[in-house]
């Protein structure tokens, strides 16, 4: 099976920067679609950002121009560079791998930005 790790998350002011990565281990050989999700306090998880098979990315509109997924390869690691962060952005963010048909879910990493 697949196992995600999300690593990265911290606290930050306002306007600074945070890096999330998402590594893969055990059955993962192939490109998948990876995503990056959050769940804030009281809210549903809504998606982040995607980037497909076909290395196309999408972000919802709050995080356009200032969030950016990739990934490496090599490492079988995806990540979310998040600049000017704002208090709006502070949530548990989760790493997901669609394969095949089957979802997976790393277990979150917090981030919180706040003064």
């Amino acid at each position: 099976q697949v196992q995600l790790v999300e690593s990265g998350g911290g606290l930050v002011q306002p306007g600074g920067s945070l890096r999330l990565s998402c590594a893969a281990s055990g059955n993962f050989f192939k490109l998948y679609d990876m995503s990056w999700y959050r769940e804030a306090p009281g809210a549903q998880r809504e998606l982040v950002a995607v980037i497909s098979r076909f290395a196309v990315t999408n972000y919802t509109d709050s995080v356009k121009e200032r969030f950016t997924i990739s990934g490496d390869n090599a490492k079988k690691t995806v990540y979310l560079q998040m600049n000017s962060l704002k208090p709006e952005d502070t949530a548990v963010y989760y790493c997901n791998a669609m394969v095949m048909t089957t979802d997976y879910w790393g277990q979150g990493t917090q981030v919180t930005v706040s003064s």
